[in-house]
């Protein structure tokens, strides 16, 4: 399925080449790679490649020989802007799913929605207020000393009976930072390291993170992921979100879809949106104030939608247990929505054989 989905992107990818420079490394192969850290939850491109230095299934999936070089691990950071996009994560996902014996499978009127938070790779030390917010710098707060000058302190490993600084006050050290009594919010502070993780909670109880929120929408007959998405965290990143991959899947479609949804969904803007765009919002009810009336739960198929729409927790469970996506390794909105995306449809891959067997 890979070989066909890949082969029908060979125009996309024909595109990205250049007239001049050195010969590229063919973009399937990047991505074949990419696919193989996320099924193998491999935590990073160097380890990556020390894998696919001896692992011979590695090296047949991605095409090379078995003498064939393997890459250096910055070939994926030099390619992130160029080739692994979220528009082209996105068109890998729909090529997988337009394939011949996948495309049966999937419904194309019922689609539970939902969205997860994914902590970002950012600390909370680095959240600073914004008047003050300055890039991180590799040497540290301060500026270095002259070259031909001497450190004002012994090296780290001298003995600490001859020591005249305590060990966390020396330079180059990450500063113990004391929180109690300063409040913080992402209107008055900003990351240093990803300035478009937010600081969010999801439910009460809990202690916010620099986070993003991660989106999906998955079709209600197999369980198989159609659309993905991710956001800045906020209160109405769901619901914004859900809308645009609504339209995406369904553009100017005649047929009646009726997706299903948590109670973080029952906004009356939101259900007036969605029967302003000819769809049926089968979202949970809340206890008080529902914009959910028994136009919609008095139909059987609401039922249905409710009991099915959970499977989408399993698919944010796959991602985050095995796809790596509990916590980004990669900074920047547009880098770590394409990583989601691609580690949906690897989800997809990793189903497709027991649905295809059943």
């Amino acid at each position: 399925m890979v070989n066909d989905s890949l082969a029908s992107l060979d125009a996309e990818f024909g595109s990205l080449y250049t007239d001049f420079g050195r010969p590229s490394i063919p973009p399937e192969r990047l991505l074949r790679a990419s696919l193989l850290q996320i099924l193998f939850s491999v935590r990073s491109e160097r380890q990556l490649m020390e894998q696919m230095d001896d692992n011979l299934m590695f090296r047949w999936f991605v095409g090379l020989g078995i003498d064939d070089p393997v890459w250096v691990p910055t070939v994926f950071t030099k390619n992130r802007g160029r080739l692994l996009t979220t528009e082209m994560s996105r068109k890998v996902m729909a090529a997988i799913l337009a394939h011949r014996e996948v495309a049966p499978l999937l419904s194309d009127e019922h689609f539970p929605v939902d969205g997860t938070l994914i902590k970002a790779w950012a600390s909370m030390k680095g959240f600073q207020p914004k008047a003050e917010a300055t890039p991180p710098d590799d040497d540290g707060p301060g500026d270095p000393p002259a070259p031909d000058s001497k450190p004002e302190t012994e090296p780290f490993d001298s003995p600490a009976e001859t020591d005249p600084m305590p060990r966390n006050a020396r330079p180059h050290r990450n500063a113990e930072a004391d929180f109690r009594g300063e409040k913080r919010s992402k209107a008055t502070h900003a990351s240093t390291t990803d300035p478009d993780a937010r600081l969010y909670k999801k439910s009460p109880g809990t202690g916010a993170m620099l986070c993003f929120t991660g989106h999906a929408l998955m079709e209600n007959r197999n369980g198989v992921v159609v659309q993905g998405d991710l956001t800045r965290a906020d209160g109405y990143a769901e619901r914004k979100a859900a809308l645009d991959m609504i339209h995406r899947q369904s553009p100017g479609s005649t047929r009646r879809l009726t997706p299903g949804a948590d109670k973080g969904h029952d906004a009356g803007g939101f259900v007036s949106d969605l029967r302003q765009a000819c769809v049926t919002p089968h979202i949970a009810q809340k206890s008080r104030y529902s914009a959910i009336d028994g136009r919609t739960t008095r139909h059987e198929g609401y039922a249905l939608s409710q009991k099915h729409r959970k499977k989408i927790e399993e698919t944010f469970g796959w991602a985050k247990t095995v796809g790596g996506m509990a916590q980004t390794m990669y900074r920047g909105i547009e880098r770590v929505r394409s990583r989601l995306i691609l580690t949906m449809a690897a989800n997809n891959l990793a189903r497709l054989p027991r649905l295809l067997g059943a």
